[in-house]
């Protein structure tokens, strides 16, 4: 007999069929470190799984695979470039959630790594999840 799961290591909920996947810019400003880190936390508070965005654009099989089987993907980016969202929308996904933190006011070059603006950020993303 093979013994039931009891929890999902994916971050879905018990009534989803599939993952909350979060794709984030990481990119080398200030912005992207931003957004990277609000990621990280998303998924260690278990709002969803932070999930490789270079995958996505290398079309790795099992990447695109559980990307395909999301039922949430939210893309998040630092400046209006929307780097994530534009690699997800080329490699073939069109329902991606989006946020961008210069909408949220943080300008490139002027925003600072702190728990207030990693929680302001969370806060938004959490209502895309």
């Amino acid at each position: 007999m093979i013994p039931m799961q009891t929890s999902c290591s994916c971050s879905c909920s018990s009534t989803s069929k599939g993952p909350r996947l979060i794709f984030s810019c990481s990119g080398a400003a200030d912005v992207g470190e931003l957004a990277d880190r609000a990621a990280r936390n998303l998924t260690r508070d278990g709002h969803g799984k932070m999930f490789c965005l270079a995958g996505i654009g290398g079309r790795v099989s099992g990447i695109m695979k559980t990307t395909e089987a999301a039922i949430s993907i939210l893309a998040i980016d630092g400046c209006p470039l929307d780097c994530a969202k534009k690699s997800l929308e080329e490699a073939g996904f069109k329902k991606v959630n989006h946020l961008r933190l210069s909408d949220l006011g943080f300008e490139k070059g002027q925003t600072f790594l702190t728990e207030p603006n990693i929680a302001k950020v969370m806060e938004k993303a959490q209502r895309f999840l």
